[in-house]
């Protein structure tokens, strides 16, 4: 077994997935981002975080050298950094959401987008195939019904009130479908992540503009108007992570639940969209521009939402001009699982493949 296939099957046993293909397109992928030696050095490396000084004594080296190795292959994509405790760590990335979303800037070719688009249906199968969910949408709270309430993880302004450090850069989906030349007309610099950590993103900036937290609410402010969706990691506490802003026609994700059978790798809200046909106007803007998922069906002038297909996203309500729509909630038996962290998801995630959580 070469180094390629040994890095794929440690992909593989994470707790997102990795699968194997016939074709061995999984392994075409990987020589496109890894040469052998950094191949050698991802399998080294652990899932969760450690210091550059952790690694080089783990592995027996000398921290310099290690050092040295574990920048480079940050700034390549190959693994995760994060800021935790005021320290540098890094730690082996799944290969989505991760390794994929890090190949930035000149790395992100259209060969290997292509080699991507190729993989997506085994990879959408595999990742969106077990539960708990890899993402979840966050509501639009404009539109959710008045007298309920609205829970801290369900919150994007919350979470982003919460958060210290913020960088926004371009959406990897967008510039994917832009170099196989299908670019929709949504805005391209929206994805944000963010950092419990002061300063998360000083030392090491993989890409992107790091921002204030007052721009990182008017980014979600403008891109609730143009219609985008947010979602996030499935988990209720994160010390960290994105708040991708996704649009149905290039975003992996939206892709995968409508047209791959994916049906873990995006959770709904815990709302649904209801349509008052009293004061609907039947102007049909939230059916003809708004809803990402075709969720909203018109009979004779009147409109309704399917409640098996509205993914809860709110970005109807916000352009109604009858204010007609709101965001109300499910059946508590119709929520979907979320974990109460990243570790907890993990474990959860390798019970449901594996039926063990270690």
């Amino acid at each position: 077994m070469d180094v390629f296939e040994r890095l794929a099957k440690k992909l593989d046993d994470l707790p997102e997935g990795f699968p194997a293909t016939p074709s061995g397109v999984e392994l075409k992928i990987l020589r496109q981002i890894f040469s052998p030696p950094e191949a050698e050095m991802a399998l080294k490396m652990n899932p969760t975080p450690e210091t550059a000084g952790d690694i080089a004594k783990r592995l027996g080296r000398p921290v310099e050298e290690i050092e040295a190795a574990v920048y480079s292959m940050a700034k390549k994509g190959q693994i995760a950094s994060l800021k935790m405790a005021g320290r540098r760590m890094f730690k082996l990335a799944p290969f989505v959401v991760g390794i994929y979303e890090f190949q930035r800037q000149d790395r992100l070719t259209k060969e290997l987008v292509a080699l991507f688009e190729e993989y997506l249906p085994v990879l959408s199968q595999k990742v969106g195939g077990h539960g708990p969910h890899l993402t979840r949408v966050i509501p639009v709270n404009k539109g959710i019904k008045a007298d309920l309430e609205i829970l801290q993880h369900e919150d994007v302004r919350q979470i982003i009130a919460n958060a210290k450090s913020f960088r926004v850069q371009d959406c990897i989906c967008r510039r994917e479908q832009g170099l196989l030349g299908n670019r929709c007309k949504h805005s391209l610099h929206n994805c944000l992540q963010y950092s419990m950590e002061e300063g998360a993103y000083d030392d090491f900036n993989l890409d992107g503009d790091i921002i204030s937290k007052q721009e990182a609410l008017q980014l979600i402010d403008e891109t609730e108007k143009e219609g985008l969706i947010h979602n996030t990691y499935n988990v209720q506490d994160a010390i960290g992570g994105f708040i991708c802003n996704c649009c149905s026609c290039c975003c992996g994700l939206m892709r995968s639940l409508k047209e791959y059978d994916a049906p873990y790798i995006l959770a709904r809200s815990r709302y649904v969209a209801v349509i008052d046909a009293d004061t609907c106007a039947s102007c049909g803007t939230c059916q003809e521009e708004r809803c990402p998922m075709d969720a909203i069906s018109e009979d004779d002038g009147v409109y309704m939402v399917q409640d098996e297909r509205c993914i809860g996203c709110g970005v109807c309500v916000i352009t109604c001009p009858t204010e007609s729509i709101i965001l109300k909630d499910r059946p508590e038996s119709d929520w979907a699982e979320i974990a109460e962290n990243i570790t907890d998801w993990g474990k959860m995630r390798l019970a449901d493949r594996f039926g063990h959580g270690d």
